[in-house]
């Protein structure tokens, strides 16, 4: 019996990390609830019953914060334009990147990979490009 208990939370742990792989805060924040929730429910109970209403318990949760998330995001930044921010250019320098709106060049070292920046030209935003350099 414990053994189908630790194999059901951990099915439903691991399936709720894999479905949160969403773009936005509210189906991120729904999964990790939800897998925090399953965690949680299973150890208290002792019963995959629990572990379900945690998961349940926790999902909806995280996406009531997450959704928070994304309107304070929305507020701060304004609506996401249609396709998404631009992505910067990349230079022949590690972390130093070409603004797609007036190429002046911005070093964005302690910008992490997809972190918005403002463009001091324009006023716009762009993201920080996720792989290599050049």
């Amino acid at each position: 019996m414990k053994r189908n208990f630790f194999t059901a939370v951990s099915g439903i742990a691991l399936s709720s990390f894999i479905f949160s792989s969403c773009d936005t805060p509210t189906g991120a924040g729904a999964g990790y609830g939800a897998a925090a929730g399953a965690i949680i429910g299973g150890a208290a109970t002792g019963h995959a019953r629990g572990a379900a209403i945690g998961a349940a318990a926790g999902a909806a949760t995280g996406a009531l914060i997450g959704h928070s998330i994304q309107e304070e995001r929305a507020r701060a930044y304004g609506p996401l334009p249609p396709g998404g921010w631009p992505l910067a250019r990349y230079t022949n320098t590690p972390g130093v990147f070409r603004s797609p709106y007036t190429g002046r060049r911005y070093d964005l070292r302690g910008v992490p990979p997809g972190g918005l920046t403002r463009d001091i030209d324009t006023g716009q935003l762009f993201r920080r490009p996720y792989g290599g350099y050049y």
